[in-house]
């Protein structure tokens, strides 16, 4: 088994995590652009899915200090080892995000995982092979013992993306997350590092290797 690195350890080289088709790596600055063009075409695609900004916050989506200041706080997450945020990069371009969120170490050994793609990119399994790679890089690099993805009901695309890898569905929490100015019901999947060892092999060759 893998040992688990220190935060310091993934830093001293890019932190590049490969599927078979995607590339995900931490965003930066010279993102800007692309992650701009891709927010503002998805606007009402995505939208409808996340948190409400803050009134009084600038949007990091027109203000690129703003991007700048989200990048900065991803990589001080990064060293910290409290969360790593990747951008999803496809022949090159971007084409989405997927995080690994709070992570609790100590008797929990846990993180949140979560996603979004590119409207035009949907429907091609970039997003499930995204996370099969972070799945993995979760369990044999962070050596995490369970993450979790928390989806509405009703976002059938999200929860395309995990039934396709056959997650286990732990049942609703109710009201769990304020989104879009409500506050919504989520179905809560997870997967162990004990599922992952048995499914390990079966999960990379259907879609990483």
């Amino acid at each position: 088994m893998l040992r688990r690195k220190q935060s310091s350890e993934l830093m001293t080289t890019p932190l590049l995590v490969h599927g078979r088709r995607v590339l995900l790596r931490p965003l930066n600055l010279h993102d800007f652009d692309d992650w701009r063009e891709v927010r503002r075409r998805c606007t009402d695609w995505l939208a409808k899915w996340e948190p409400q900004r803050i009134q009084g916050q600038p949007d990091t989506v027109e203000d690129r200090q703003a991007f700048s200041s989200r990048c900065s706080v991803r990589m001080r997450e990064i060293q910290l080892g409290t969360g790593y945020g990747f951008g999803v990069f496809v022949d090159g371009q971007f084409g989405g995000e997927i995080n690994i969120n709070s992570i609790h170490r100590g008797a929990h050994q846990s993180g949140y995982i979560g996603y979004w793609v590119d409207e035009k990119l949907a429907g091609h399994g970039y997003m499930p092979e995204a996370l099969v790679a972070v799945l993995q890089f979760s369990f044999e690099q962070l050596m995490l013992h369970r993450v979790q993805i928390s989806i509405i009901p009703r976002n059938t695309a999200s929860r395309r993306v995990v039934t396709k890898l056959s997650l286990r569905d732990e049942g609703l929490a109710e009201r769990y997350l304020e989104i879009n100015g409500t506050w919504e019901d989520h179905i809560r999947y997870a997967i162990t590092s004990e599922e992952w060892q048995v499914r390990r092999d079966q999960l990379l060759t259907e879609w990483v290797w």
